[in-house]
Order: C-alpha cells, then structure tokens, then sequence
C-alpha cells in the first residue's frame, strides 16, 4: 500500500493504529456472507447441516480474505476522508 495517494497526497495512514476500525467493517461482510451462505444453502439443499453451513462459509470467506480485506481497508478511509474526484480536478495536498 501506498503511504499517501500519487494523485493527491492524501496520507494514507493518518495516525497509528488508524485501520484496527476495518475489523468492525470485515465483521459485517463476513456477516453478509454468512447470511448470503444460509439463504442460498436452504434455497437448493433439503437439509442444511452445520458442517455443510461451516464448510461453504470457511471456503467463501478464505477465497475472498484479500478482497474483504482490501474493501474493508477502502470503507474505513472513506468514512473520514472525502473523495474529491478524479486526479484532473483536484489539487495536491502538502502534509507535514
């Protein structure tokens, strides 16, 4: 990952220990692929068992780690940092 944006400047770690929020924000998707698991699992198994229930959320969820993880890391910074558009409209921040 970038220390600040090539485009801006923006810092991208603005404080140590910035990022521990992102657990709460990996919490919630790792929700919705449980749910998401559970619906589609009752919609064309007969009988859902727990280690069915396990397995297909333990597989999802370890394919999908880089991509929960990096999203996860995009919401946080987005909840306190606003995007100001493309590289073409905006001026670059100086930070100290």
């Amino acid at each position: 990952m970038h220390k600040t944006c090539p485009c801006c400047g923006q810092v991208f770690e603005p404080e140590v220990g910035y990022y521990y929020g992102t657990m709460y924000v990996s919490f919630a998707f790792n929700v919705a692929i449980f749910l998401v698991s559970l619906f589609l699992l009752y919609q064309f198994v007969e009988e859902v068992t727990m280690a069915m229930m396990i397995g297909i959320v333990l597989v999802t969820v370890v394919a999908l780690l880089p991509v929960i993880f990096r999203l996860s890391r995009v919401v946080w910074i987005n909840i306190f940092i606003r995007y100001e558009g493309p590289c073409s409209e905006i001026s670059r921040k100086t930070y100290s």
